[in-house]
């Protein structure tokens, strides 16, 4: 009775007593000054997910393409510590960078060994731990990093690609020579920008063949050849022979036998470590996150009688085929309904990346209309909804401030091909001429005995690839 009579009393006067649940206490709000209003709101959220790349399984001691004992963080002891191995995948990155993000605890390596069922995730997520950058490094480690360490800043000049003329004006040749990346007595390595032909013919002028013959022979009576080739929209590193014998080793050293015929074992040794690397960006995510693509190609003439197109071969033995074998892996989560693969071919094959992503793997490139234009027409009409993999929450597209997207990204209406030779091993082919021309009385110079068998090249990628990747890293949840 007297518990009614308090609680008429307090509704009479206007008082109203709210009772809190002990168990769920109500939302905490902060007060907020917007426009000279105040507002209560939810309080500021904490850090989001990062997005996360994975670097290759470490493949042991010593590096290919570099000395031992060269780096100072190796040493003498026979092992690689972990920033070790993040710069030399990174090569492009400042060190800075990277040391800062194993200061920051934002670098982590998966368990080795057998899975820890108490330590595994309910969604099956591979657990891993933070290391730090001293951390030693053993055969098969797998390291996980932010999208962020390799966030690249977008240059505002463009370069005018030389075009109509064999005789390139010194802006032009200044602008060819910028591309050069490696330059000894017999290559020459260039970062060939996308959309600039490497053979030309007739009514092409401004291939890169004929403007390395005018530009590049940096002294000698004739300019470098080219060895090997790339598609006109692909981008990356492009190796020009600058003898005739370095041209003859190049072109077995490219081919499928991978010049593995000779009796000097130390240069066999060296063509079986020669490897390139492409990095891609696909629409959609392969079902397998890494793999090995066996589908041999075959070329079909259209019905205009003049062009043809790559397919993968259907095995009915009527027609004519060449095996080709492709190493893929997935780098990190599906993004905008893409994912970012790297691609290591085995084979050399025309069109064999894309053909590969688009026919076997079902994920075209983006910006190859000629394997992917139905996937890219359906691409862009559907609305892209991702989810996060370790927090299983919904992502949303942030455009950064003062980008460009019109630049040919992932963003823009019409993106270029995103395709680009990233990294490349060799063999030391200017060391390897002098001890394959040797004979067998006569020693070696100390100079030559002491150059590395392997040579390892990394090239950055172009504006609208560097785009599309910062992209990657610019969600919200």
């Amino acid at each position: 009775m007297w518990k009614a009579k308090t609680c008429f009393r307090q509704i009479f006067l206007g008082v109203v007593t709210r009772r809190y649940s002990r168990v769920a206490p109500p939302p905490s709000s902060v007060l907020r000054v917007t426009n000279n209003i105040a507002h209560l709101g939810p309080p500021k959220q904490g850090p989001l997910p990062r997005q996360l790349i994975s670097l290759p399984p470490f493949p042991g001691y010593p590096l290919p393409g570099k000395n031992a004992g060269v780096d100072g963080d190796e040493g003498d002891s026979g092992h690689v510590t972990a920033i070790s191995w993040v710069k030399f995948y990174f090569e492009e990155i400042h060190d800075k960078a990277i040391q800062t993000h194993f200061t920051k605890g934002l670098v982590q390596m998966e368990f080795r060994g057998r899975r820890d069922a108490s330590r595994e995730n309910e969604d099956g997520a591979i657990p891993m731990r933070k290391i730090k950058h001293n951390e030693v490094m053993e055969i098969g480690d797998k390291i996980w990093l932010p999208v962020s360490i390799a966030e690249m800043r977008i240059s505002k000049r463009y370069d005018t690609i030389p075009s109509g003329t064999l005789y390139p004006n010194a802006d032009e040749i200044a602008y060819l020579q910028r591309l050069v990346r490696f330059k000894d007595s017999a290559i020459i390595v260039l970062n060939k920008p996308p959309k600039l032909p490497v053979k030309g013919n007739v009514p092409i002028h401004n291939s890169m063949d004929a403007l390395a013959a005018a530009a590049l022979s940096f002294g000698k009576d004739e300019g470098p050849r080219l060895v090997h080739r790339l598609d006109r929209e692909t981008s990356g590193l492009l190796v020009m022979g600058r003898s005739k014998e370095s041209i003859h080793y190049l072109h077995s050293v490219f081919s499928d036998y991978k010049g593995r015929n000779s009796s000097c074992k130390a240069w066999n040794k060296a063509c079986e470590a020669m490897y390139q690397q492409y990095w891609a960006l696909v629409i959609g995510s392969p079902k397998e996150k890494e793999g090995l693509i066996s589908a041999p190609l075959s070329k079909v003439l259209l019905d205009d009688g003049k062009t043809d197109r790559v397919v993968l071969a259907q095995g009915s033995g009527f027609e004519a085929s060449q095996e080709a074998i492709t190493e893929y892996r997935v780098l990190g989560p599906m993004i905008n309904g893409c994912s970012w693969l790297e691609l290591r071919p085995i084979t050399s094959r025309k069109h064999q990346l894309r053909v590969h992503c688009a026919e076997a793997l079902g994920t075209s490139i983006v910006g190859d209309y000629k394997y992917g234009w139905f996937v890219h027409k359906r691409w862009k009409q559907m609305p892209q909804v991702d989810i996060e993999p370790t927090t299983g929450k919904p992502y949303k597209l942030r455009r950064p401030e003062g980008l460009d997207v019109q630049k040919g990204s992932v963003l823009s209406k019409v993106p270029l091909l995103h395709l680009h030779c990233r990294e490349m091993v060799l063999p030391n082919i200017a060391k390897f001429l002098h001890v394959l021309n040797q004979q067998e009385t006569e020693p070696l110079r100390t100079g030559i005995i002491d150059k590395p068998d392997l040579l390892r090249f990394v090239a950055s990628m172009p504006s609208h690839m560097k785009i599309s990747w910062n992209l990657m890293s610019s969600y919200l949840v």
